[in-house]
């Protein structure tokens, strides 16, 4: 039986719960897809608590690999039996099985297993478009990562590292720290320390970019590690939203920028997609970007992981299989 764990309103971790359904046939345009693995991101628990509103009910879920097994009407460049995964759209991945508009789907290179995919994909999208074309770094400039044990912030590590870049990086235990270290990263330190190491890495003028995943408990320290006419981009909210910025601050911190991006805005096009995901796609291909599961959950078991990444338990990615 296909069965998705959904929710009817929002809240905590325990308002998903299992729902069975019977697929539907994939409608003009659509592929009709079976899970093979499916991806965990913060922004699963935003859509959960409300945070980030919408259509209830829902499940969550954005990301995932699986096999297709039926092709819509109109749709070309696709067949049954094709591994593909995809990283965009409407929620709703939390599920054994789905129907997705056949634009959202990528086929997966023979070198990447579908575990991989879907631990990755939209990680890897995000780093690609922090490093490449939000901050625009290169080869000798300086970053923060904070959270850098943390299914974005090792893949930012390892980015950042392969182009050139000298890294300073947060996390919350002596283990993580080591982690970070181990993909990558120059200087490895607590959250209260994390201005004092990018100061140590630039011989004190600050960072050029400070990546920022956490949100409201990092905004102060982010800001100062941060050189003159730096920026910080916060691209998420662990601790919750930054809210009440005082713009007069990056005056005084030295003229900063500060930006809140999000995927949608940086994969926007059918173009911005394509080149984006070929991108990280080369950079997995080639090895320098590499998937680090740390946890494998069954799908059923999805309230319980919304409660281990709410409380930074969890450490890399993880991933849900359905089970067989």
């Amino acid at each position: 039986m296909a069965y998705r764990m959904a929710f009817q309103k929002t809240g905590g971790p325990e308002v998903i719960t299992r729902q069975d359904f019977a697929p539907a046939p994939p409608g003009p345009g659509e592929l009709a897809v079976r899970h093979t693995a499916i991806g965990v991101n913060f922004i699963d628990t935003y859509h959960r608590s409300g945070l980030y509103p919408v259509t209830l009910p829902a499940a969550p879920g954005i990301e995932a690999a699986g096999v297709v097994e039926a092709v819509g009407e109109g749709v070309g460049g696709f067949a049954p039996g094709d591994r593909i995964g995809y990283f965009t759209g409407k929620p709703g991945a939390y599920a054994t099985h789905r129907n997705i508009p056949a634009a959202q789907a990528l086929k997966l290179p023979d070198g990447l297993a579908d575990d991989a995919a879907a631990a990755v994909m939209l990680k890897a999208a995000t780093t690609e478009y922090l490093v490449e074309r939000c901050a625009r770094l290169k080869a000798g400039d300086t970053a923060l990562v904070h959270a850098a044990a943390g299914g974005v912030g090792l893949l930012l590590v390892q980015w950042l590292k392969a182009i050139g870049v000298r890294v300073a990086a947060t996390a919350g235990s002596a283990d993580k720290q080591a982690l970070a270290k181990s993909a990558g990263a120059d200087i490895a330190c607590g959250y209260a320390e994390a201005a004092e190491a990018a100061r140590e890495i630039t011989g004190g003028a600050g960072v050029d970019a400070v990546f920022d995943g956490v949100g409201k408990a990092t905004w102060d320290v982010s800001l100062a590690a941060l050189r003159t006419r730096g920026l910080l981009a916060s691209f998420g909210n662990a601790s919750g939203p930054v809210t009440g910025v005082d713009l007069g601050i990056l005056a005084a911190r030295g003229s900063l920028f500060v930006t809140r991006p999000t995927v949608v805005h940086y994969y926007g096009t059918p173009e911005e997609f394509r080149a984006g995901s070929e991108r990280f796609l080369g950079m997995l291909a080639s090895g320098r970007l590499k998937a680090d599961i740390h946890q494998r959950r069954a799908l059923a078991d999805a309230a319980q992981v919304h409660r281990d990444l709410e409380a930074r338990r969890t450490t890399g990615a993880t991933i849900m299989l359905p089970e067989a």
